[in-house]
């Protein structure tokens, strides 16, 4: 059988006392937690809304700038036409991709050869739409035909974007 006590004996009064007072502590924990998390989320919120800024203002991430870097130099192989050479037939590094005479020639002559190639550094004469439509859709900037030697690409959406932030990171240099 159950019983119930009536009366608060001396004992009970100090239990609820520290009952009391262990509930504050909690309560004020809880309170530096949930400060602490909310100035967590303010911190963090900042950080995205200046990563977002950063990204605007260079155009791109450098994980986009870096992939971009790659399929450049190392798939497409665009610096091979793009840059100019030095006189030993080198690429020139003081013009990456600024722009060059072709230094190939065809075995037979081939209509509509180009003679020279655009400079591709920070692209200063092409807007996005149109790299996007050599990149992917194997057309020149305009939707004609591309002359010869460019290669005709058809790329995925994401590799033309991170090839267009790492053109546009480089420096677009005056001659």
């Amino acid at each position: 059988m159950l019983k119930m006590r009536s009366r608060c004996s001396p004992g009970d009064t100090m239990n609820e006392a520290g009952q009391s007072k262990r509930r504050k502590v909690l309560m004020m924990t809880a309170f530096l937690a949930l400060v602490i998390l909310v100035w967590l989320n303010l911190t963090n919120a900042s950080n995205t809304n200046q990563n977002a800024i950063t990204k605007t203002n260079s155009g791109s991430d450098p994980a986009k700038i870096s992939r971009g870097k790659y399929l450049v130099e190392e798939v497409a192989k665009c610096p091979e036409c793009h840059t100019p050479r030095d006189a030993q037939g080198n690429l020139d590094s003081q013009a990456w991709l600024e722009g060059a005479p072709i230094w190939i020639r065809p075995i037979r002559p081939i209509q509509n050869w180009a003679d020279n190639v655009p400079a591709l550094a920070g692209l200063p004469s092409f807007r996005d739409e149109q790299m996007f439509r050599v990149l992917e859709k194997g057309t020149g900037p305009e939707g004609e035909v591309l002359r010869p030697p460019m290669h005709v690409y058809h790329m995925k959406h994401e590799d033309a974007e991170a090839i267009i932030a790492y053109l546009k990171s480089l420096p677009v240099k005056s001659h």
